[in-house]
């Protein structure tokens, strides 16, 4: 009976804690970190300083959402692999249920006048936010000048329209042929002039293609998959995918599912849930947050033994260093073209400058920023 209990203790343990950050942790992949490090780490002492930052590095090489990743490495530390399931569901299923009741909301009021005017407020506010998340993540992600370079090139070329993945992974690549000494010097800046002609030309603007729950699941695979950096670089690979390839949702929507995706706690990821839930209901709704999770089930399952080596390789850390560089100049890039359609107003103006002072200026919690936004749109959607 004793071993029974020993057993046990550690998967409720993960299972409990998990479960609650599901419903709790708010502020982004930066702030989940934060607070697993507090629980873990600090109050519990699950880990060592040491162990917590080696499976930290091993999210940063792999695609997919890190803060959620890292929940799974987490509860298999603790736990093992029934520990690596209830932690990486227990994250996420909170956030996924809140997700589809905001997207019932929307999809029944979210025509009436005051809830435009209430997702008109909020907008300017996501872009604040994310443009935050750019300025912090840049100052650790362009560590040196060839870095810095890939991030402009990449920032220039998908303003021009060139592929994500094409950007993505041929900063990679270029960043990788500079650290093996390939091209040195007249190398850098050349290297990186080919990468809009990787052979994937611009996307077609509003397409149109049937909806489907096969290319639903498939598309959202594919972002899980694939995506390196901050949560906040999804939104790059969403406005490529369903509302330039696909045709399948506006601008405007886009941004509403960020800031539903803001305003809710858990993975910034579940606004695939939001976005599925719009599409298709409560079925596609699952089906995009099963796609665009699974991917980090399986590269957290097939990384965790690999993490020493991982860790030590200099080849492996260059390429990482400029995919990361790279997907902060698509980030930017991104947060240009969204701005150009979220100040559209001197109200939205206002709100943003008001919500950058507060941000910038006096540390106010994005959370608070989202709700405070929320209430001034409530307000001008009524007096109307």
């Amino acid at each position: 009976m004793a071993k029974k209990d020993v057993a046990i203790t550690p998967l409720l343990e993960v299972a409990t804690l998990f479960l609650r950050l599901g419903f709790t942790a708010f502020g982004g992949p930066a702030a989940h970190i934060s607070l697993f490090h507090d629980e873990i780490v600090r109050r519990r002492g699950w880990l060592t300083e040491e162990q917590y930052l080696d499976l930290l590095g091993a999210t940063n090489l792999i695609p997919g959402p890190n803060s959620t990743e890292m929940a799974i490495h987490l509860g298999k530390q603790r736990a093992g692999w029934p520990g690596f399931f209830a932690a990486g569901i227990g994250f996420i299923a909170p956030a996924m249920l809140i997700v589809m009741a905001l997207a019932w909301a929307y999809v029944r009021f979210g025509q009436l006048p005051v809830a435009q005017s209430l997702l008109l407020a909020i907008q300017p506010v996501v872009i604040v936010i994310i443009l935050q998340a750019l300025i912090l993540l840049g100052k650790k992600g362009m560590k040196d000048k060839v870095t810095g370079v890939i991030s402009v090139a990449t920032f220039s070329l998908a303003l021009l329209g060139v592929n994500e993945l094409a950007l993505l992974f041929g900063g990679g690549v270029v960043g990788l042929v500079i650290y093996l000494g390939l091209r040195r010097r007249q190398g850098a800046l050349p290297a990186l002039l080919p990468l809009g002609a990787l052979g994937i030309a611009p996307l077609p603007a509003l397409a149109t293609v049937p909806f489907s729950m096969s290319t639903l699941f498939l598309t959202f695979l594919k972002i899980g998959a694939i995506l390196y950096g901050s949560g906040y670089v999804l939104i790059a690979f969403l406005r490529a995918d369903f509302v330039e390839r696909l045709g399948w949702i506006t601008e405007t929507q886009l941004i509403d599912a960020v800031a539903v995706g803001q305003i809710t706690p858990g993975p910034l990821f579940t606004t695939a849930t939001f976005i599925g839930y719009i599409l298709g209901g409560p079925v596609a709704a699952v089906v995009a947050t099963v796609g665009i999770f699974l991917p980090a089930f399986i590269f957290v399952a097939i990384s965790s033994p690999l993490i020493p080596r991982l860790r030590a390789s200099p080849l492996t850390a260059a390429f990482l260093d400029s995919v990361i560089a790279a997907s902060l100049g698509l980030m930017a890039a991104v947060t240009v073209q969204l701005a150009i359609g979220s100040f559209r107003s001197i109200l939205a103006v206002a709100i943003g400058l008001v919500s950058a002072l507060l941000l910038f200026r006096f540390k106010v919690s994005s959370m608070w920023l989202v709700g405070g936004a929320a209430v001034v749109g409530i307000i001008a959607g009524l007096i109307s």
